[in-house]
């Protein structure tokens, strides 16, 4: 066989649904892939918590958008139609949509999470997954998909059992988020409760406190075999998610909802985009594919959440009013991320730091992310 018919291969650094998805699609077009996770297992920053697959970017339901990408839509997931909205003065909306708001999913490594299904896929499409083995370095072309490098938002909660029926909660109130939003999400004996903040991050046991004892009041939270959990999550406007011949995908490219952090749908399908980019030998095909698909997305998210940030308790009772009484949901929520031209401009005009910055890499630098020290500083760069 000549050396150009044999299958490229690639490596993929970090085995999330960024990641797997980049090698089910770079599998799919006959590459052999090679993924290398830190972790001992898949989904090993999550603890059965309860996460949202977004269905308002795009008019194309998610499951139906991952599906026509070649992810498979066997992991468990729970379609919401009806969220309870708390107002900063504690009163409640009830949110509704025909259509599902969002698919309620688990993350983690235990069967039925989006994690596990994700690897059990891409094991049985033939790709290798090499758990233990951190990735420092990586020759290109490949994929650097290995999660967040910074903390913008951050997010500390508790997964539990209940006898609670099934209900999706969310709180406004910076007394107990600041800058941020408290959830409840329960679903078939399960729940998880927690705060996302957006700043005070050093008092995030308080306000998860605050957000248990408000949820045990306004909607009746009764658990038992409590266990804690927290992570963190970066966004930026994305410039450039090809350096040095690597494609970043998910969020560590900054492929992050900068509002509210429902980031699952980009990382999926920036990592779709970057797999097939890298194994066809068309990084420049990912650059504009990913403009064109997360872009504009991300930069108005980013305009949102300086908005959102600045309207303070009174400004976010107001809206919640005016927007989301006898509304649509997913019509509000697809309004509200609609990308415009202010929005866009808005988004790049406020000062995010960008997410990997090629600025700092040396010319011969092969790092995933760079850990060389400059010629210029002998400091050596951090990640974030």
């Amino acid at each position: 066989m000549d050396e150009s018919d044999q299958p490229a291969q690639i490596e993929i650094v970090g085995a999330g649904p960024a990641g797997l998805s980049a090698a089910l699609a770079a599998r799919a077009v006959g590459a052999e892939v090679i993924v290398y996770e830190k972790r001992s297992d898949v989904g090993a920053r999550f603890h059965g918590d309860f996460q949202g697959l977004e269905n308002w970017t795009r008019s194309e339901d998610v499951l139906a958008e991952l599906e026509r990408l070649g992810v498979g839509t066997g992991f468990d997931h729970a379609p919401v139609h009806e969220i309870v909205c708390f107002d900063p003065n504690g009163v409640a909306h009830r949110v509704k949509s025909a259509r599902p708001i969002f698919y309620l999913v688990r993350r983690g490594n235990e069967p039925g999470s989006l994690d596990d299904a994700l690897k059990r896929q891409a094991l049985a499409a033939g790709v290798t997954i090499r758990f233990k083995d951190r990735r420092w370095h990586l020759a290109p072309p490949g994929v650097v998909a290995e999660g967040p490098h910074r903390a913008d938002v951050i997010a500390a909660g508790y997964v539990f059992e209940t006898d609670m029926a099934n209900g999706c909660y969310a709180a406004i109130a910076d007394r107990l988020a600041p800058d941020g939003y408290s959830y409840l999400l329960v679903q078939s004996g399960r729940g998880t409760v927690a705060t996302c903040l957006f700043r005070d991050f050093h008092n995030e046991r308080r306000y998860l406190e605050a957000t248990v004892e408000f949820f045990k009041e306004n909607a009746g939270l009764r658990w038992c075999s409590a266990r804690p959990f927290g992570g963190s999550g970066n966004y930026g406007v994305v410039r450039n998610a090809v350096v040095r011949g690597r494609a970043y995908a998910g969020e560590a490219a900054g492929l992050q909802d900068a509002l509210f952090g429902f980031g699952l749908r980009y990382a999926l399908c920036s990592g779709h985009l970057a797999g097939v980019a890298c194994a066809t030998g068309n990084l420049a095909d990912y650059e504009s594919q990913r403009r064109a698909r997360t872009g504009a997305l991300v930069a108005a998210s980013v305009g949102n959440r300086w908005l959102y940030a600045r309207l303070g308790d009174r400004g976010r009772r107001l809206i919640l009013r005016r927007l989301v009484d006898d509304h649509d949901a997913l019509s509000v929520l697809q309004h509200i991320y609609r990308p415009a031209a202010w929005k866009t401009l808005l988004g790049r005009l406020v000062s995010t730091r960008p997410l990997p910055r090629p600025a700092e890499l040396r010319a011969d630098c092969d790092c995933t992310w760079c850990r060389c020290r400059t010629e210029s500083s002998g400091i050596a760069e951090a990640s974030g």
